[in-house]
């Protein structure tokens, strides 16, 4: 595996576990239909959270999050849509951010950016 792939993953790995010490719940991670792929969906109480997840080695080109430009926000927001249509989900849903900042094998720094907008 690309030593960014490997980043990304571990980065992926951190953010559940944040997210499951936060007493949410996972419910799919790395969901793909198409075109379309979300890196975690999970449960925050009644509420269905959809989470991007950046991950970078440093800050040295901006933090993890700025990297979700216009054109990431609206395939979220089409991969999003599909999910909530295809799973038939009637329950409140957000977009939050996770970025991880740190090598694998370090402690990371964590930042969990609540409720989104996407457009």
């Amino acid at each position: 595996m690309a030593a960014h792939n490997e980043l990304g993953k571990w980065g992926e790995d951190i953010a559940a576990d944040y997210l499951k010490k936060k007493g949410y719940e996972i419910i799919e991670r790395d969901w793909k239909s198409g075109h379309h792929d979300l890196d975690i969906v999970a449960k925050d109480g009644n509420t269905l959270v959809i989470v991007e997840v950046k991950t970078r080695r440093n800050r040295l080109f901006g933090n993890p999050e700025e990297a979700i430009d216009y054109k990431k926000r609206k395939s979220l927001q089409s991969a999003i849509n599909h999910y909530i249509k295809s799973h038939r989900t009637g329950q409140d849903a957000r977009f939050d951010i996770i970025s991880i900042v740190g090598v694998i094998g370090s402690q990371p720094e964590i930042d969990h950016i609540i409720d989104v907008a996407l457009i």
